[in-house]
């Protein structure tokens, strides 16, 4: 579908792609994107708009809940494991140390959240942009999240 031809100038030859184009001749185009792109509202009905809300955040939820369970295991078990350690004297932990080193790094943190504000903001901005436009799929997500983390 794609050629490229070679040329002798200096100049980078590129093959423009139009879309509208595109879309006429692959239908699953269509089927997928619909005529616009604009919210999710706008090409789904009310009832799906929920179910797949609901289930993409079951789903969601669900992951969360098993990856963070993981992750306390670990990090308990971890824990658990150095105080016995330390306890029964194969490791000696430096405490001054320790904590020299967690307020550097708080140190860090603070100067780093400082430089991100200006792109969390926009960020926010964007998604919550998003959840007024999809506020029946959004509704759906966080039941369904909600519903996966009690699972």
């Amino acid at each position: 579908p794609f050629s490229f031809e070679e040329h002798d100038s200096d100049d980078d030859s590129y093959e423009v792609l139009d879309l509208t184009e595109y879309a006429r001749r692959h239908h699953w185009w269509n089927r997928m994107f619909g005529r616009n792109s604009g919210p999710i509202v706008e090409k789904y009905s009310v009832a799906t708009q929920i179910v797949m809300g609901g289930v993409t955040g079951w789903c969601a939820g669900f992951l969360f809940q098993k990856v963070g369970k993981l992750a306390a295991t670990a990090v308990g078990g971890g824990f658990l494991l150095l105080q016995i350690a330390s306890h029964s004297g194969y490791v000696q932990v430096d405490w001054k140390r320790v904590e020299k080193d967690v307020n550097k790094a708080k140190k860090q943190l603070k100067k780093r959240a400082n430089k991100a504000a200006p792109e969390i903001n926009t960020l926010i901005e964007e998604s919550t942009e998003f959840i007024k436009q999809n506020i029946v799929v959004s509704s759906g997500f966080v039941g369904g999240f909600l519903l996966g983390l009690a699972s």
